[in-house]
């Protein structure tokens, strides 16, 4: 068999896992795609093993590993988006980018973008 066969196959399913990383909101639909892409990278260390006629069969030991990495990549991922999806509602990326941005310098330092100035006034008279 041919070398080039494999390689195609796994550019593509290399290409169609970067789109989906790219372009989908969902944390699962990346989490998948990560996959897709680690399975791509496996599919490319076995056909150059077998081509390099490799006595050691370095790339299927690698190969093994990054299966060992991912199924630990993939149990924490799913963890993660689990207790987000509890605590916050959804699991859309875009909608958990404001827990990593700190708050700027022209912000009051409570955290709260949305209390009205009357919150603001009662909390500071039970604190007084």
């Amino acid at each position: 068999m041919h070398l080039a066969y494999p390689a195609v196959l796994s550019a593509l399913l290399f290409s169609v896992g970067l789109y989906g990383v790219l372009a989908r909101r969902n944390a699962i639909l990346v989490l998948m795609s990560v996959e897709l892409m680690l399975n791509a990278v496996n599919l490319n260390l076995v056909a150059f093993d077998v081509w390099l006629r490799d006595t050691l069969h370095a790339g299927q030991a690698l190969t093994l590993f990054v299966i060992a990495i991912a199924a630990a990549e993939i149990g924490i991922g799913l963890a993660i988006v689990l207790m987000v999806y509890r605590n916050r509602g959804s699991s859309d990326v875009d909608r958990l980018r404001d827990t990593a941005e700190a708050h700027g310098p022209d912000d009051s330092g409570t955290g709260h973008d949305d209390e009205t100035p009357a919150d603001r006034e009662e909390k500071a008279e039970a604190t007084a």
